[in-house]
Parts: structure tokens; C-alpha cells; sequence
């Protein structure tokens, strides 16, 4: 079970790099980027950082290589921000869960319109 400290902590952690990433980091290798959760470790050494990133597979594996090189960066920014002992290292994660969900709404939603097209064809 995750303790209240924990939870708090993975919140802000998520909220000072998703902010981070939006607005200071000038990559130009990151870019479409999503954070969508933080698990920081029980001891607060470590976390996790799942992100989702929207292109091909290229784009996707030099946005994660992008991401892990400004580590540090952000790392300062979350020391900035939170006071405790440890400042946790990041990891980052990609979750392919968000796309694979959306890729799958999109071919929900053509084989649709492409019903609706053939019974409206089939009426005129």
C-alpha cells in the first residue's frame, strides 16, 4: 500500500516535470510529450516518470533519449521544489497504453463512418 507521503510526492513530482517540460526545456528533441504518472520508491530514491510520446518510433526513441539527457535538469528543478532528504532519480518510462487506446478509438471510428457510408449509399 502507497502512504499518503508517497502519493503527495509522486503528485509533485509529476507536476514540477510535466511544467518543466511544457515550459523550460529548449530540446529540440522533446517535443509531444505527455506525463502521465509518477511512482516514486517507498525510500524516495528513485521514480518513475511514464510519459507518452505521440510519433513514430524514431521520434519517440529520440524523445526519450532527449528526455533522460536533461534528467538532470530536472532533477535540480524537483530539489528546488520539494525539501526532503533525497532528491529522487529519475527514470523515465514510456507507456505505450495512451496510443495504443487512441489507435484503437480511431479504428473504432472509421469502421463506423465506413458503415455509415455504405447504408447512406445504399439509400440514395
Amino acid at each position: 500500500m502507497i502512504s499518503r507521503r508517497v502519493a503527495r510526492l509522486s503528485q509533485a513530482v509529476r507536476e514540477v516535470v510535466s511544467t518543466a517540460i511544457l515550459l523550460q526545456l529548449r530540446d529540440p528533441r522533446i517535443k509531444k510529450v505527455t506525463v502521465l504518472r509518477v511512482e516514486v520508491a517507498a525510500d524516495v530514491r528513485t521514480a518513475k516518470v511514464y510519459v507518452s510520446i505521440m510519433g513514430t518510433e524514431k521520434e519517440r526513441a529520440l524523445c526519450l533519449h532527449g528526455l533522460n539527457a536533461s534528467r538532470g535538469f530536472l532533477q535540480s528543478k524537483i530539489a528546488d521544489r520539494i525539501e526532503t532528504r533525497y532528491t529522487p532519480v529519475l527514470k523515465f518510462v514510456l507507456d505505450d497504453a495512451v496510443s495504443s487506446t487512441a489507435e484503437e478509438a480511431v479504428r473504432i471510428l472509421q469502421e463506423l463512418e465506413d458503415e455509415r457510408r455504405q447504408r447512406d449509399g445504399e439509400s440514395v
